[in-house]
């Protein structure tokens, strides 16, 4: 993901909402979601992340009687976003399949110049940014009268990574309400579905070391416009319940 200007990067990557003017609410029980690509009533969509990119081509297929998003990137970066409105309390756990049969040749995503990947399941939270420190607060307010859109508090990003071992946590390169969990790693379990299931509140902690508040969106991205290479990453069966993971 070849990133834009620090000033946009959270407010791009975090599915954004039209700007309101209220405070974060405190967090609601928990309400087990199935965010099944299939269901109009969710809501999916395409966001582009600038006109200065190429977008990543999304489409649904089905695969056995399930409904799979295809993602596939030729130089290329953009996300499929759902949002939740209003904002739902955190889940005990998310849980998603998803596949793709190679990784990024050269992608490193410690490295800003060579952040992608082929697989990317991001979660947006709220949260009171007046707590933030003031460079921070200067981001978004620059963002918000930059693109209209008032971007979430923070964004959590589940990545499959080339070589970086699995449970790492990688902080942006721009900003700290950015991070990313690798949960998969290497050539192991290429060309077959795999699934995942995370302890969300448990994630976010460890990469922020505070509780979330309540979730705003969920995306998925598969992009490859720094390295210049190609991928196809599929998505499906993502979903929120409420037992423990």
């Amino acid at each position: 993901m070849k990133y834009l200007p620090s000033i946009t990067l959270s407010f791009l990557l975090a599915c954004s909402a039209p700007v309101s003017a209220a405070k974060p609410k405190p967090a609601s029980p928990c309400v087990a979601r199935n965010l099944d690509f299939g269901q109009s009533a969710v809501g999916w969509a395409h966001q582009p992340l600038s006109k200065l990119k190429r977008d990543t081509v999304y489409s649904l297929v089905q695969e056995d009687g399930h409904a799979v998003l295809r993602g596939v990137s030729d130089r290329s970066a953009s996300l499929y976003v759902t949002l939740f409105k209003p904002a739902t309390g955190v889940p005990a756990s998310i849980g998603w399949r998803w596949k793709t049969d190679a990784l990024v040749p050269d992608a490193d995503n410690r490295d800003k110049k060579r952040e992608d990947a082929p697989l990317r399941v991001l979660v947006g939270f709220d949260g009171d940014k007046a707590t933030l420190p003031e460079e921070e607060q200067k981001r978004f307010q620059r963002a918000k009268s930059l693109t209209g859109r008032d971007g979430p508090y923070a964004t959590l990003m589940y990545i499959w990574s080339d070589h970086v071992p699995v449970n790492t946590v990688i902080p942006s390169a721009h900003t700290s309400q950015v991070k990313m969990l690798v949960v998969a790693s290497g050539a192991k379990g290429l060309g077959k579905w795999q699934s995942v299931r995370r302890n969300l509140a448990a994630d976010y902690k460890r990469a922020f070391g505070a509780a979330p508040g309540r979730v705003l969106s969920v995306a998925v991205m598969t992009d490859t416009d720094n390295t210049g290479a190609k991928a196809v990453g599929e998505y499906a069966d993502i979903r929120f319940d409420c037992s423990g993971s």
